[in-house]
This record gives structure tokens, C-alpha cells and sequence, in this order.
């Protein structure tokens, strides 16, 4: 409030100013002017008007003006009062979106760019296309390798079957020879000991026959002596010449038995050899045979090892298809392009930046003091004054307050423990969601970004 009292050349003038600042930050200014009568010399004011009565008049105009400037400044004060109460407002708020970073997986040459610079594209949508030469030929190596160790498979599981088959039937053979050759064996030596039995009843039958032989000599030549002197008939010593000639036979039979004996002992030994060989062979016959067994477990493991291969040659297939899909680029979101930057031809790796997507969903991100969170709560109204579309109010409302200040997400956080401490109001996050009723004609203007005034309606 300004009071102001002035004379000059004999002009009196009383003013009065009032300026109350409303919470839509509106002023009013109340000012009350009296304006003394226009000029009259000097010598007829001090006769018609005294200064006694024309300070009197001015007195009640003054406690007037002064009494409403009052009532109005309370009025005033105490709607600001009970609005800065219910009200908490900042223009430290920002836009905030979705940026999808779009790049590709795989290393390749860009063949085709379907899209420009801030055009609306929908999610799925196709982008970049890579040259898909490179990835073509990979699947079809892939597809040979499955094919190739299919027949190695299957070749694998006839060998299986065919050597398990050969197997058991050259052991069951085998088996059967070395029973048959432990059979000849025994009757071979059987045949040995009854060979070496036939030997001593032929060399009996010799010394007997020898023994008959020299009786029957004694005989002949007894009866030819008597023969000569006319004893005896020559009857009698051809009888007795018969029967020396018998038994010199019978000593030849009985050599011979003899010799028969000896030769069957050694064809009962020969076969007793041959029998242990017979043996041997097929205890060979069976080992080679346990071999094939063996051989039938390598064909399993070759089996095995080819299913193996065929898995990992579908693997192979499958990340060779994969990695053939990846030379389609596609959006992740609907919204708008930013920052492109590929060109058809141009080599890329992966991780390599192509472009950005806006997503079409927008939330206010309002960094509040700490000290005017007390009353905050989620789900609280919210007007938003947005610094590119000052003529428009939007709403929205409160989603949620951030678990931490805006300072401990910082690269370099502070720590009050250091030493040299000054205390700071902290901001805190609170994230606003803007409501869809509100934004509808400014979908598209809204951009991630814009500054932002905010005022929260508090409970």
C-alpha cells in the first residue's frame, strides 16, 4: 500500500495503490485519487478555502480506500491460502516416451530402407531388408548336413542289424566247432589208449606164434630124422612139415598184428592232434565271432554318433532360418521414425544404430521438492500446462512417486558423508499419466522432450 501527498504549484493531489497477487497470479490494483479544484491564485485560496477544512475532507476518503484495500487483501489471501494448501505445482516436468533403438542382429549389407524421416509406422512393420544371399546359402549347407547324416544313419542301423545277425551266427558255429573238437579229442584219445592196449596182446600173439613155431620146427625135423631111418611114414612128416609151415605163418600174422597195433596208435595220436588243432580253430573262430559282437557295438556307437550329427545339423538349420529372418527389420512399436541414419548399401554389424521409434505413449516425468510431497498421493488430478500449447490445459492424473530422488540415479550420487555437507531440497520423480480424453487432436504433436508445467490437486 502507497500513500502519496504532493503540492506543486498549488496543486494537492492524494493517492492511494493497493496490488494483491491472486493465486492465477492476477493483480489488482485499487487506487483512489483526489484531485484539489483547478488552479486559483494564491491570494484567493488562502481567502475562500482554509487548509484546516481541506485536510479534513481528505482524511475519510484515505481511511476509506485504506479499509478496502484491506477486505480485499484478505479475500484475496485467503483463497491463495486455501489453494496453495489443496495445490502443489512445478515447472521442473518434461515429456517422456518410449525410444525403441532399432538395429540389427546380424551382419549384412542393406538392400531396401522402407521408411523416412517422422513417418508414422505400426508395429511389426517391415524397415531395412538386409541382402539375404549369405543367409540363404548357410540354410541350404545346413539342410545337405541333416541330409547327409540321415543316410549316415541309417546306413549305421543296417550294420546294426546285419553284423548283430553275422555275430550270433558265427558264434553259435564257433561254439559248435569247439564242442565237436573237444568231442574228437576224447575219442581220438580213447582211440590212443585202446591202440596202446591192441600193442602187448600182438606182441603176445608173436611170442606165441614164435613159440609154436619152434615146437613145430622141432617136430619136422625130429620126423625127418626119423623119416630117414625109416621110422616114421612119409605121412607124418609131410603132417609135421604142414604144420611148421602154419607156424611160421602165424609168426608173420603176429609181426604184422604187431605192426597193425603200432600204426593204429599212432593214427589214434595223429588224430588226437588233429583234434586239438580242430580245437584251436574254433576257439578262434569263436573269438573272431565275439570280435563281430564288438563290431556290432561300434556300428551302435556310429549310429548314435550320426543321430547326434543329424541334431546338431537341425540346430544348425534352425539358427540358419533364424538368422535368415533377421534380415527383415521391423518396427518393435508403433509411433514415429527419429534419427535415421542408414542408407541402402551401407554394411552394417550388429548393435549397430539404423534408427529410433517414438512409441505413441506419452507420461509426464515431474521432478517435485521434497517438501511438497507430503500430501502427494497416486491417482491425485493433475493439470498440465505443456510450454508448446500454452492456450491448452491437459489432464492427468498422478501414477506413482519414484523410490528414490533424482540425485541417487545420478553417474555421480552424492555422499553426505564426505565431510563438507550443505543441505539441498532434493527433487523427487513422480511420473504423471496424461489422459486420453485430454491429448486426443495432440497425439501426434507431443513429442518425448517439451517442457512442462504441472499442478497436483491434493487430497
Amino acid at each position: 500500500m502507497e500513500n502519496e501527498n504532493t503540492s506543486l504549484n498549488g496543486k494537492k493531489t492524494a493517492v492511494l495503490t493497493k496490488e494483491l497477487d491472486s493465486p492465477v497470479e492476477e493483480s489488482v490494483k485499487i487506487r483512489t485519487i483526489q484531485i484539489s479544484p483547478p488552479e486559483t491564485p494564491q491570494i484567493e485560496q488562502k481567502a475562500q478555502v482554509p487548509p484546516t477544512k481541506e485536510k479534513g475532507k481528505r482524511k475519510p476518503l484515505i481511511l476509506a480506500g485504506l479499509g478496502i484495500a484491506a477486505i480485499t487483501s484478505s479475500i484475496f489471501g485467503y483463497r491463495y491460502w486455501q489453494h496453495a494448501s489443496t495445490h502443489q505445482s512445478t515447472d521442473n516436468a518434461t515429456v517422456t516416451g518410449h525410444i525403441y533403438q532399432v538395429s540389427t542382429k546380424i551382419p549384412g549389407t542393406v538392400e531396401q530402407v522402407l521408411v523416412s524421416d517422422n513417418q508414422l509406422v505400426k508395429k511389426g512393420q517391415l524397415l531395412v531388408k538386409l541382402d539375404p544371399r549369405d543367409y540363404q546359402t548357410k540354410q541350404l549347407q545346413a539342410q545337405a548336413a541333416i541330409e547327409t547324416a540321415r543316410r549316415q544313419a541309417d546306413t549305421a542301423q543296417v550294420s546294426i542289424g546285419l553284423a548283430s545277425q553275422n555275430a550270433q551266427a558265427q558264434t553259435a558255429q564257433a561254439q559248435g566247432n569247439v564242442n565237436s573238437a573237444k568231442s574228437s579229442i576224447a575219442s581220438a584219445q580213447a582211440a590212443v589208449k585202446e591202440a596202446n592196449a591192441g600193442i602187448p596182446a600182438a606182441q603176445a600173439q608173436v611170442a606165441q606164434a614164435q613159440a609154436n613155431l619152434q615146437r613145430a620146427q622141432a617136430d619136422y625135423n625130429r620126423y625127418q630124422a626119423l623119416f630117414k631111418q625109416g621110422a616114421i611114414a612119409r605121412q607124418q612128416l609131410d603132417t609135421a612139415r604142414a604144420t611148421y609151415e602154419v607156424a611160421r605163418a602165424q609168426v608173420t600174422s603176429a609181426q604184422q598184428g604187431v605192426a597193425q597195433a603200432q600204426a593204429k596208435l599212432a593214427q589214434a595220436q595223429e588224430g588226437v592232434t588233429n583234434a586239438q588243432a580242430q580245437l584251436a580253430e574254433s576257439r578262434g573262430k569263436l573269438q573272431q565271432a565275439t570280435a563281430t559282437g564288438v563290431q556290432t557295438n561300434v556300428n551302435r556307437s556310429q549310429y548314435q554318433a550320426a543321430k547326434a550329427a543329424i541334431a546338431q545339423s537341425q540346430a544348425s538349420l534352425k539358427d540358419a532360418q533364424l538368422q535368415l529372418s533377421y534380415i527383415n527389420i521391423t518396427a518393435p512399436s508403433s509411433g514415429r521414425i527419429g534419427r535415421k541414419s542408414v542408407e541402402i548399401g551401407q554394411r552394417v554389424q550388429p548393435g549397430t544404430p539404423l534408427m529410433s521409434v517414438v512409441g505413441n505413449e506419452y507420461w509426464i516425468v515431474a521432478n517435485f521438492k521434497e517438501t511438497q510431497l507430503e500430501k502427494m498421493q497416486p491417482k491425485e488430478a493433475v493439470e498440465i500446462k505443456l510450454d508448446a500449447f500454452p492456450d491448452h490445459t491437459f489432464l492427468g492424473r498422478v501414477d506413482s512417486i519414484a523410490p528414490a530422488s533424482g540425485a541417487q540415479f545420478a553417474l555421480l550420487p552424492p555422499d553426505n558423508a564426505t565431510g563438507n555437507f550443505t543441505k539441498i531440497v532434493q527433487r523427487v520423480p513422480v511420473k504423471i499419466i496424461l489422459d486420453a480424453q485430454s491429448i486426443k487432436g495432440y497425439e501426434s504433436r507431443i513429442t518425448p522432450g517439451m517442457s512442462a508445467e504441472v499442478e497436483v490437486t491434493t487430497n
